[in-house]
Order: C-alpha cells, then sequence, then structure tokens
C-alpha cells in the first residue's frame, strides 16, 4: 500500500487583482522559486512555475496566453494554464500553484516543503 503524503499549503498574498493584467504573465518572487501569474480573459487566475518545460528552459511569463492555453514564448509549446500539461505533439509538464482571489487581494498557495 503507497503511503499518502499530505503537504500543508500556505497562501501568500502577492497583489492587488488591478496588478494583474490580462493576458500577460507577472513573475512572482517567492521562497519556492518564480512563479508565473497569468491573468484570462474571464479573469481566471492562474500560476506556474516560471519555467519552460524545454530542455533548455527559459522563463514562461513571457507567454502569450489564448483561452485557458500558454504558448511558452521561446519554443511555442502549447500549455495548459489549468494542469500544466504540455499539448501534443509535445510533451512534458510545468508545476502548477493554486490561486485564490478574496475581495481584491490575490493569494497564491506554496506547500510547505
Amino acid at each position: 500500500m503507497g503511503a499518502n503524503l499530505i503537504h500543508k499549503m500556505t497562501y501568500v498574498s502577492v497583489g492587488a487583482l488591478e496588478d494583474f493584467h490580462v493576458r500577460i504573465g507577472r513573475v512572482v518572487h517567492t521562497q519556492q522559486g518564480e512563479i508565473a501569474v497569468f491573468r484570462t480573459t474571464d479573469n481566471q487566475l492562474f500560476a506556474l512555475e516560471n519555467k519552460s518545460p524545454h530542455r533548455k528552459g527559459g522563463p514562461l511569463a513571457e507567454g502569450m496566453v489564448s483561452g485557458r492555453m500558454l504558448y511558452d514564448p521561446l519554443y511555442d509549446l502549447k500549455i495548459s494554464l489549468e494542469s500544466g500539461l504540455v499539448q501534443a505533439p509535445d510533451n512534458g509538464q510545468v508545476k502548477t500553484y493554486p490561486v485564490h482571489v478574496i475581495g481584491n487581494k490575490v493569494l497564491l498557495g506554496l506547500t510547505d516543503e
């Protein structure tokens, strides 16, 4: 039987909602590294590790958002903002983070590892 690991989640304030512009990534510096936060045209927020899954890496915050997809600015990988999965024919995955908006405050969920 496999062990179920439970990690404690801490939510940190990363700014006000108006600080996050539609379809433009914003880099947030955390103790877990750089995280790119994106706001879609329907005002949903998504957070991904700010590192391309391509073997050469690169920043994702500069990518283009279309719907719920992010296009890697250097390698044109199509990445789901919801799951972090790279779409076929390519493969890979980017770590995702939960984001909540309470009032006007944007909160980013980080696990205590």
